[in-house]
């Protein structure tokens, strides 16, 4: 069953890509006493994602801080390496925290994982995005399969 609006994450731990390399954090220190805007992406390097998802949330950024969030991350079941690429890629340093979900553990102990193996890429996380409050899920924005509108950082900033 999925996470909701209102429950506290799970405990979980997570590979920040960071310039230096990669950095274990758990959610319980990531998330503890800040606002969040976090979303998830089935894949670095995919379509959606690179063109649609990550841009907006680069673009957005400043807006979404303006909006009494502490930070903006992105999650995906990659590992750290590729997020940092990807990061680098999109120029996203500074202006979105990237999560590694490497083994897809978090994705599952919140309920949004799904089986992408149809299409080549195992398992992962599903496309998402969600404000957390000190832990707690505050808003909750999951798509359907296949489709991209309320994970998106427009979307994300309407709701602010």
């Amino acid at each position: 069953m999925a996470i909701a609006i209102g429950e506290k994450l799970p405990q979980a731990t997570l590979v920040k890509a960071t310039e230096a390399g990669p950095d274990q954090v758990t959610t319980n220190d990531f998330f503890a006493g800040r606002r969040v805007a976090l979303f998830s992406v089935p894949g670095a390097f995919t379509p959606t994602c690179s063109v649609k998802h990550l841009p907006g949330f680069i673009e957005r950024a400043d807006e979404i801080l303006s909006k009494g969030i502490d930070e903006v991350a992105c999650t995906a079941v990659n590992d750290a390496f590729v997020l940092a690429a990807w990061s680098k890629a999109n120029e996203a340093d500074g202006r979105v925290t990237m999560l590694a979900d490497g083994n897809g553990e978090f994705a599952r102990a919140i309920g949004l994982d799904t089986d992408s193996s149809a299409y080549g890429m195992g398992q992962r996380g599903q496309r998402y995005a969600m404000i957390v409050n000190d832990g707690v899920v505050e808003q909750l924005h999951v798509e359907a399969p296949g489709e991209f509108k309320v994970s998106s950082a427009d979307y994300l900033v309407d709701k602010l």
